[in-house]
């Protein structure tokens, strides 16, 4: 979608959450997630991160990588290297794409909560917010004196979402996690992982920080109508493992009702076969399938001409194909691979076969669907360039909405914040600039001394 393309939003359209401030001391993609949903409709988010200091898992300034690094690293699948043309260029920290995927929409206020004259400025700002999202190890935030009994004390409308990886107690309480960590703890890597593999096999999926996000995002709405019917603000704790165990739901109830322990799944069903994915003509391309019933098998075996396989009794009913699946996916996939993958999709669906293509980054920029639809949005940054970006996840009828700002630079927002919303006077403003509080960039010293 374009400027040319957007609809017109008027009075009536206003976003639902604007009016609401957000402040985040966020990292990684759980936390950032949260701000990015709450930013999308309507919500002012002031990320506040120093530049006296490196805050790790963030902009990832310590982490620039050359042209060969970068492109050797983006080649494994791991985009956080890969900087536009692959050059970090003069301020990296404002073109890593980790970052810039999930900032759109907010601004950004240099401050560092962990020197005297910073916290100062938090507690200001946090006199001015609606909401705080923080997903920090809890020892962080208590070491900088900004716990809840802390914040609510300037603000008793605070809310405050603390997201840590597995709690604000117990015996985990700082134990630093990743989404990938968590999901190892409850055991989703081991039930994704292949039958005849190991859980080292599969890769990193981050499938608990997707969905922390928008339990988090849902978690704050929630608390934002609660304030509105009691006037006081609230913590919220919601630790990434238990936001990401009842999507295993299943799992732990077929243990707990009935004694069966879970068995490695990967792409398999429990009754369907064919299930899983299959290759296609060309080289590394794949299809989906996922057949229940007889009559789909039929309508599969027909579509391909592959009649034979009806003939074979390792594969007569849905039982006998769940046996003998193994030998069935080797003659499945003997078939799929004899045809593109795009045709097959439409052929199969076309019969009543529940089936879709593989599709890689490029495959889903170019998607027809989403084009359709305008997903993808062009967005404009100083010093990235002109790209399309993924755009708002829902529609609603009678909210037109699409991104309204780019990411901002770092420390980009911080003269309008301190001085027009927290009161700070220019001499004042000035004076932190020149003790290295405030700026719009990491000073080479900082950059050398690495994360601190």
């Amino acid at each position: 979608m374009s400027d040319a393309t957007r609809p017109q939003r008027d009075a009536s359209h206003r976003l639902p959450l604007e009016g609401v401030r957000v402040a985040e001391i966020t990292v990684v993609w759980a936390g950032p997630h949260v701000t990015q949903l709450l930013a999308e409709w309507g919500a002012d988010v002031i990320r506040v991160e120093p530049v006296n200091a490196i805050q790790p898992y963030s902009r990832y300034p310590e982490r620039i990588m050359d042209e060969a690094a970068s492109r050797a690293l983006a080649a494994t699948g791991y985009t956080l290297a890969a900087y536009p043309d692959f050059q970090a260029g003069a301020d990296p920290w404002n073109r890593n794409p980790s970052f810039n995927s999930h900032a759109r929409n907010k601004r950004s206020m240099a401050c560092n909560v962990r020197t005297s004259a910073g916290r100062e400025a938090f507690l200001r700002l946090i006199r001015h917010v609606d909401v705080l999202v923080e997903n920090n190890v809890p020892l962080t935030i208590e070491r900088s004196g900004i716990t809840y009994d802390v914040l609510r004390e300037v603000n008793p409308r605070l809310i405050m979402l603390r997201m840590p990886a597995y709690g604000l107690d117990g015996p985990y309480k700082n134990y630093r996690g990743f989404g990938t960590h968590v999901e190892g703890m409850i055991g989703h890597h081991l039930i994704r992982t292949y039958d005849d593999g190991t859980p080292d096999e599969m890769g990193d999926t981050y499938t608990a920080d997707a969905l922390a996000g928008v339990m988090g995002a849902f978690a704050v709405a929630s608390a934002l109508r609660s304030r509105e019917r009691t006037g006081f603000g609230q913590q919220i704790e919601m630790p990434l493992a238990e936001a990401f165990l009842p999507a295993l739901g299943e799992y732990i109830l077929d243990y707990t009702m009935n004694g069966r322990d879970s068995v490695q799944e990967g792409n398999t069903h429990r009754s369907h076969a064919p299930h899983g994915i299959y290759p296609a003509a060309g080289e590394d391309q794949w299809v989906a399938l996922d057949i229940a019933t007889d009559d789909e098998f039929a309508a599969f075996c027909r579509a391909t001409d592959a009649e034979a396989l009806l003939g074979d009794v390792r594969f007569a009913s849905a039982d006998a194909r769940w046996t003998y699946r193994k030998a069935l996916d080797a003659a499945v996939s003997s078939v799929t691979q004899r045809f593109d993958k795009e045709a097959l999709f439409h052929t199969l669906q076309a019969a009543g076969v529940c089936t879709a293509p593989v599709h890689d980054d490029l495959d889903c920029t170019r998607s027809p669907q989403l084009a359709a639809r305008g997903f993808f949005e062009e967005l404009t940054i100083e010093g990235v360039g002109t790209h399309r970006y993924p755009g708002i996840m829902t529609k609603w009828t009678n909210t037109p909405n699409w991104i309204r700002t780019p990411p901002p630079r770092v420390g980009e927002h911080s003269e309008a914040i301190y001085i027009d919303l927290l009161g700070y006077s220019r001499v004042e403003y000035e004076a932190l600039i020149a003790q290295g509080e405030v700026g719009t960039t990491y000073p080479p010293d900082v950059l050398a001394r690495g994360v601190g």
